[in-house]
Parts: C-alpha cells; structure tokens; sequence
C-alpha cells in the first residue's frame, strides 16, 4: 500500500488507463458499506477523495450518471474554467467534457443547469418507450438525445453510441440502479471504491438488491491518506 500521490500528475499516473473503451465506476463507502450521509455522498468525502474524484474526470471522456444522483448531487456541466476543467488542461487535454444522464423517462428538464450551463452538450441515453415529447423539448433546448434500446436503456448499446462519438473513456458515477444494471449488462470494467474510516448505519448501500451471480473483482491498487483507502478493482479479471 503507498500513499495517495499528491501532485496531479502522479495521482493521473495512478489512475490512468490504456487508450480505447473503457468503463470505471468511481463511488465513495463507508466501512459498514453506506455511499451516502443524509442523501449526499460529499458527508463521507476527504480532500483525498475529492482529489481522486478531479482527476477520474480530468482523465475521461464523459462522465455517465443516473438522472437521480445527478438531481440528488446538484450535477453542472463540466466548463474550462472549473477545478475539473483546469486540471484537465493542465494533463493537456480539452477543459470541457460533457455529462450523460441515463434515464428510462427523459427525467431531465430542459431549464436544468445541465441543460443551460453546457458549453460541450449534455447527452441523455434514454430508450424509446420515453414519452416522445419530453425528448423533442430536451432536443430543441440543445440536448444530445441518444435512444438505445426500447422498454429499458441498453447500457451495451449506449456505450457503443458514445464510443461512435469518440467517448471512449467514461466514467460512470452511480448511482447505485445504474451500477447495478451496468454489472448485469457485463460493461463494467473497473471500480474505483474510495472507503471512508466512518460507520453510518441504515444508508443506502453500493448494490440496491443481489446480483444475479457472483461477481469477482481483482484488486489492482491500494492507496491510502488520511485514513482513506483508495482502491481499484478489475471486474473483467473475474468474468
């Protein structure tokens, strides 16, 4: 186990994947396994965390999220002149990136921030049983809409819309439906699991309900500061 690196360059160093599709799933957890305190997981976060959180997305390409974290969290676009956005110019790459909201409904609304603020569009990955309406607004007010699958959202087929758009790198940050229905889609790749030395008790946990199988993950590297663990786990290692 080493130490969380401190300059930015080492901790991407640390972080950092070969080029080509790749999907990590970043969370925060308590030792008894709840993500969250009172609804928002910033309770349980650490200047480390945060850090490590700057530089997983100054490393991707998109950032994929859950229309109810990314409403629960207070989600904004990613702009140039952010923490996220000056890292990433410093790592040499663009200072914009954008947000994919994943929502079998369209839960976004076209005054949102996501929606207003975006210099790079926002996209919405939704399926076609959406109301159509509700996707031609989010349309008009400059939302990318891609529709994969038809009752449900296929994550397979929507990685692949992104990857045709050159967002290769994502980074999905939960919540904890959409983890889960990545896992059972076989999408994932890599989890990035910070674990916080607090108990909290009663919160909502990583996974909703149990997997259909057993998962295997590999642990590939164990950093710490603070009392934090910072870990990565490859979930392709396991089939």
């Amino acid at each position: 186990m080493l130490p969380l690196p401190r300059d930015p360059a080492g901790l991407a160093d640390a972080y950092r994947v070969a080029p080509g599709r790749h999907l990590r799933v970043n969370f925060i957890a308590s030792l008894d396994g709840a993500i969250s305190v009172e609804g928002r997981s910033g309770g349980l976060g650490s200047d480390g965390d945060r850090r490590v959180f700057r530089t997983l997305r100054a490393l991707a390409d998109v950032v994929l999220v859950g229309a109810g974290t990314a409403a629960a969290e207070g989600y904004r676009p990613v702009v140039a002149d952010s923490a996220v956005g000056r890292l990433r110019g410093e790592l040499g790459r663009p200072g914009t990136m954008p947000v994919a909201v994943v929502s079998r409904r369209a839960s976004l609304e076209p005054g949102d921030q996501l929606v207003t603020d975006a210099v790079t569009p926002t996209l919405l990955v939704t399926c076609a049983a959406a109301d159509p309406g509700r996707r031609a607004a989010l349309a008009a007010a400059g939302v990318q809409v891609l529709v994969c699958g038809d009752d449900d959202v296929d994550l397979a087929a929507a990685l692949a819309a992104l990857a045709d758009r050159g967002l290769d790198q994502v980074l999905c940050e939960g919540g904890p439906a959409l983890f889960s229905a990545a896992l059972a889609a076989g999408v994932v790749d890599e989890l990035d699991l910070s674990i916080a030395p607090q108990l909290v008790g009663g919160g909502p946990g990583l996974l909703p309900a149990a997997l259909p199988s057993l998962r295997q993950a590999e642990l590939r590297q164990v950093l710490a500061e603070d009392g934090v663990l910072f870990t990565r786990y490859d979930l392709r290692a396991g089939g």
